[in-house]
């Protein structure tokens, strides 16, 4: 299966990987279309039961009133998801972070932690003698992501409840980071341009961030997998999410002041039902913005049928499926003038 500019390789979790048109070319090879989670904790398997359908699923979500642009909530439903999520995500993330310079021993800043899995994977990263602080600012998921945090014993992890333009600092960091945030806020460009004060000469900022149009482009072939990504996609854009924040970031990145970033490609490739579940998940957690919105359910017909329905339009078709764009990009701040390496 070949894409242009796109190759298919093998890796912990299937994968589309655009190769940067610099050094050697990469192979392609068939790829196991298996979904992964090597990074995940089986204690930590949130799941959405069996028995309980998209419907039911998203009355938890009611609970919390959206804020900002972010319009998944911070129940302890979308906390689930959110791990869920992040079990696929973290082999991609990593290889990101590891591709950006982010190692042994350096301080790093998590922006928008959440329930704490990106914190945690640079933890890993940093090792003991790193540190890794977490900003996140709903109180509910800094708990969540403390008390997972703890249950992995790791002890070179803490969160501050803290707006994103209103970090506490009180010594540069060597690394600033984040997934999936920049395109929540109402002026990224602002944002980066602060936390770029934050970093040391040097340092490294790099934001994993998506681009939903070869998704839902791919999507077309298959009915019903299409009209569920575009309408999640609707609802974020008409929430004011940016849906095509991981390009934009190569010209952000020079607006805030920072070289010209190295970016990647990756897309997520799957078949089995934990892999298609991300559909109805996510619209569980956006059903009340959607009845918001006056949105269009029809096409999906019965939402407490719809993740087997998905599964089985994905099996008939004897194919795979992919979830958006990661888009990654990461660059050095400057040095100053006369500053020694």
């Amino acid at each position: 299966m070949t894409i242009p500019g796109c190759t298919l390789r093998p890796a912990r979790t299937a994968l589309i990987n655009y190769i940067p048109p610099i050094g050697k070319r990469q192979n392609t090879r068939n790829t196991p279309m298996r979904y992964a989670s090597p990074e995940s904790n089986p204690s930590e398997s949130v799941t959405r039961p069996r028995n309980r359908s998209v419907v039911q699923f998203a009355s938890i979500m009611t609970t919390t009133k959206p804020t900002s642009l972010y319009a998944l909530g911070s129940t302890d439903a979308e906390h689930g998801r959110l791990i869920r999520q992040a079990a696929l995500l973290a082999p991609f993330t990593e290889r990101f972070f590891r591709g950006a310079g982010i190692g042994t021993g350096q301080r790093v800043l998590d922006i928008g932690s959440g329930v704490g899995d990106v914190a945690m994977l640079a933890a890993k990263l940093v090792g003991p003698s790193g540190e890794v602080v977490g900003i996140e600012r709903d109180a509910r998921s800094i708990v969540r992501a403390q008390a997972r945090v703890a249950e992995a014993g790791l002890q070179n992890v803490s969160f501050t409840q803290s707006d994103v333009s209103q970090i506490p600092a009180n010594r540069p960091f060597d690394a600033v980071v984040g997934r999936f945030i920049l395109m929540f806020l109402p002026d990224p460009l602002a944002v980066l341009r602060s936390l770029s004060q934050l970093v040391r000469s040097g340092g490294v900022v790099a934001f994993h961030e998506l681009s939903w149009a070869p998704f839902l482009l791919l999507a077309t072939r298959l009915p019903l997998w299409s009209a569920g990504a575009s309408l999640i996609h609707e609802t974020f854009r008409r929430s004011g999410a940016n849906t095509e924040m991981g390009f934009a970031l190569y010209q952000i990145f020079q607006q805030a002041g920072l070289p010209a970033p190295t970016m990647s490609l990756e897309m997520p490739l799957g078949n089995d039902p934990e892999f298609t579940r991300w559909v109805p998940d996510v619209l569980g957690s956006l059903l009340p913005q959607v009845r918001q919105f006056n949105l269009p359910l029809e096409p999906l017909g019965d939402l407490n049928t719809l993740p087997e329905r998905l599964q089985a339009e994905v099996a008939a078709s004897n194919s795979v499926v992919t979830w958006m764009a990661l888009v990654g990009a990461w660059s050095r701040k400057r040095r100053l003038p006369l500053e020694s390496v």
